[in-house]
């Protein structure tokens, strides 16, 4: 079935998810260490508490994800874990995590870490731009129409 999962604690698109699930029918898990607010009255979007720890909310999407569901993360790790599934995996800032892409985005990580750590470098990504919103919101109807066109059993 086609679900999306959200690894929501710093997730900045949660609004723009719950927007296409609804105009598209489709069920969200907002999977988080805390409590999140989500919209009431939309059945299809669950709160999924999966309490404290490294990896906790990880390991719950990890688990429960499937082959035609999509994982919203900024989290290459767990994109990779979520590709290993058969399942899609979309960044925030709307570039999508493939097969073919995953092995440099974990070298990438790996490598800012480590500069991170040296102190060589220091930040984060940029603030969330809107141009940001509207990749995001592009690349994530792109695989819901990708899906539903070659995995139609899936989303039955």
């Amino acid at each position: 079935m086609l679900d999306i999962y959200v690894d929501a604690d710093a997730c900045p698109v949660k609004s723009e998810v719950y927007k296409v699930a609804d105009r598209c029918s489709l069920c969200v898990f907002v999977v988080s260490n805390v409590p999140i607010h989500v919209p009431t009255g939309q059945a299809r979007i669950r709160n999924v508490v999966v309490g404290l720890g490294d990896n906790v909310a990880d390991d719950w999407i990890a688990e429960d994800i499937s082959a035609g569901d999509i994982c919203i993360t900024a989290d290459i790790p767990l994109a990779s874990r979520c590709l290993k599934q058969g399942a899609f995996a979309l960044g925030p800032r709307g570039k999508p995590f493939s097969e073919d892409s995953i092995g440099d985005a974990l070298a990438a990580r790996e490598l800012m870490s480590t500069l991170r750590e040296s102190g060589r470098i220091s930040g984060g990504p940029p603030p969330m731009a809107r141009k940001d919103r509207s990749r995001f919101l592009d690349a994530l109807d792109q695989i819901i129409q990708k899906i539903r066109r070659e995995m139609p059993e899936e989303v039955a």
